[in-house]
């Protein structure tokens, strides 16, 4: 099932998907969203460079990175960059919504 699918089913208002990083960027300083989810891999600007960006406009938001490189020094980057949460690829509905669930607590609980 696709991230958006997965988020509308759970009734989230998906208000906006960006092809790369620096598009990410761009929507969320428009859009304000309450969570941007970022991929760690993307193309023009990396997931990371996009979440080190957004921390920095101190939005009240919440990031959440994904990725199937759940290699723990890239897991600690993302946070360190401003993610709340990161999620393990292959996404399904259990691991995005738990994932999703921790940032009311203000938790950092990664999907997996």
């Amino acid at each position: 099932m696709a991230l958006r699918d997965i988020l509308e089913r759970a009734g989230f208002d998906v208000v906006g998907e960006a092809a790369n990083g620096a598009e990410a960027v761009d929507k969320t300083r428009t859009l304000l969203p309450d969570i941007v989810i970022l991929d760690v891999v993307m193309p023009v600007k990396t997931g990371i460079d996009a979440a080190k960006e957004i921390s920095l406009m101190k939005m009240p938001l919440k990031i959440v990175m994904c990725s199937s490189l759940g290699y723990e020094p890239i897991v600690e980057e993302a946070m360190r960059a401003g993610a709340s949460a990161y999620i393990l690829k292959p996404l399904n509905e259990k691991d995005v919504l738990h994932a999703l669930s921790g940032l009311d607590a203000g938790g950092a609980r990664p999907g997996r």
